[in-house]
């Protein structure tokens, strides 16, 4: 009793908080003070909730009513299958974005008999950004009484309820899951929008406690915290951060005019892709994992981003690695899992990763930083050679572990080539070959098949890595095949 007394509460609270502009002066809209009563009312809704179809995702042919179940039926609602519910963000032009209609196909593609219902709050989201920010409670508010009504309506199992928020509408979907007292089944948070939210109350924002299960895609995360596009703080069960989550890549300013130079004037109109490039990434990170389901991505839990990218978090015990986007494991644990991974600049975006760990020394007492390296990868499958890779730094007598990744799929690894770039152009040839360290084998982990074995020097005991030099060799040891108690 005393639970759901505080809950009314909250939420009398929360929605007395709730405020209206008209003629730019700001007064609280008043509601009755029940928490049923106002769930009922749907006199207030603003928000439009259309059912797209397969045909034409990119029209809303129609829409459903909340408080008109004659709608339900007129737009061919099927009560037996998943609903997805897809909420916009932020908009400058006050129309869709493109990526809606791909969103639609793309769950349509995957579930064909789901019912995919695309929100419309764009005249609230048409604002300046921090009254559209502040919009997202009404928003929100009209998706729950939305929801609500047509789960009871047809008594819909609320586990086959999900929404899909974009930025803005991430904190709505949250908002949302909130007032329905956390009984929809999932929320996905598409790079759910930092400005204002980063340092707001829980109950203001995506955050965990919103559905049965929240998983969050963070891929603009480039700013001090608060000042960022996307939001930097994790919000949900699985909060997983492609790249590290600042940016993406692609979406860099000579790829945007590379874009601009070949289609003239209307590249102009993509000018708005380079800010949104890797906001709007997240969305085609999800589309990915909705078609591309032989390339699944693979995400690996994490304690930070550099950790991460010297390939010390490659495990899956105990669930630490985990699929991204709609194929998601969905683990709940007692604080957010923050996950890493990296991928390609297009779809499909997999890659696969490995941890390389290997001891060099030198006779001399060599100290070098930020040095290009070149790493080739031969496999049972294929092979991918050349990757390039800047290893912080290389000490005489030291360990050294470091994350590379492939877009392809060598397979069984065989041989590996490591080679030490001159750092540029103007440094001078090294005749003595004096720059030399020595490595007497590698150690290579593959996250997406958890192996790991050992490389030793193909032609002597040790390889010698000369910087400008040859390619220093590796091939498979044999002793792998032993099994550990043989070789004990």
């Amino acid at each position: 009793h005393t639970h759901t007394h505080t809950h009314t509460l909250n939420i009398m609270l929360f929605v007395s908080a709730c405020v209206t502009t008209v003629n730019g002066s700001v007064t609280p809209t008043s509601l009755p003070v029940t928490t049923t009563e106002w769930l009922t009312d749907y006199t207030d809704i603003v928000s439009k909730f259309s059912l797209r179809s397969a045909d034409t995702p990119d029209d809303d042919m129609c829409y459903i009513v909340a408080g008109r179940p004659d709608t339900i039926q007129e737009c061919k609602f099927n009560a037996q299958t998943q609903t997805f519910v897809i909420i916009h963000g932020w908009t400058v032009t006050g129309m869709f974005e493109s990526w809606v209609p791909k969103l639609v196909s793309a769950l349509y593609e995957r579930v064909p008999n789901a019912n995919v219902i695309v929100v419309d709050w764009l005249t609230r989201a048409n604002q300046h950004y921090s009254t559209s920010a502040a919009y997202t409670k009404l928003a929100g508010r009209d998706v729950a009484k939305f929801v609500t009504w047509i789960q009871k309506e047809l008594q819909l199992p609320w586990d086959k309820i999900h929404l899909l928020g974009y930025s803005l509408g991430a904190h709505v979907a949250g908002i949302a899951g909130y007032l329905t007292d956390h009984k929809i089944s999932r929320i996905t948070g598409l790079d759910p929008a930092g400005p204002t939210f980063e340092h707001a109350e829980d109950q203001n924002t995506l955050s965990r406690d919103d559905a049965q299960f929240v998983d969050v895609l963070h891929t603009n995360t480039r700013g001090s915290p608060g000042r960022s596009i996307g939001i930097q703080k994790p919000v949900g069960h699985i909060d997983i951060y492609p790249n590290g989550g600042a940016f993406q890549p692609g979406c860099d300013i000579q790829n945007t005019l590379k874009g601009i130079a070949l289609e003239g004037l209307k590249g102009l109109q993509n000018m708005d892709q380079l800010v949104k490039c890797s906001h709007e990434r997240s969305i085609h990170l999800f589309i990915d994992s909705l078609l591309n389901t032989q390339q699944q991505s693979m995400a690996y839990r994490c304690n930070s981003r550099e950790s991460f990218n010297k390939g010390l978090c490659l495990s899956c015990r105990k669930n630490r690695c985990n699929k991204i986007g709609y194929n998601i494991n969905k683990v709940r644990t007692a604080r957010s899992a923050m996950m890493y991974l990296k991928t390609r600049e297009k779809m499909p975006y997999k890659v696969f990763h490995y941890q390389v760990k290997m001891h060099m020394f030198s006779d001399r007492r060599l100290t070098f930083n930020e040095q290009p390296i070149k790493v080739s990868l031969y496999g049972t499958h294929g092979e991918k050679e050349d990757i390039s890779f800047v290893l912080p730094v290389m000490n005489h007598n030291s360990t050294v572990s470091f994350l590379i990744t492939t877009d392809v799929d060598i397979g069984d690894l065989m041989i590996v080539k490591l080679r030490w770039e001159k750092d540029s152009i103007f440094s001078w040839p090294d005749w003595r070959g004096s720059n030399k360290f020595y490595i007497r084998k590698l150690r290579i982990k593959s996250g997406e098949t958890q192996s790991k074995v050992s490389f030793r020097a193909k032609e002597a005991e040790f390889s010698d890595l000369v910087r400008g030099g040859e390619a220093a060799v590796f091939v498979k040891s044999k002793e792998d095949n032993l099994s550990r108690k043989e070789r004990l």
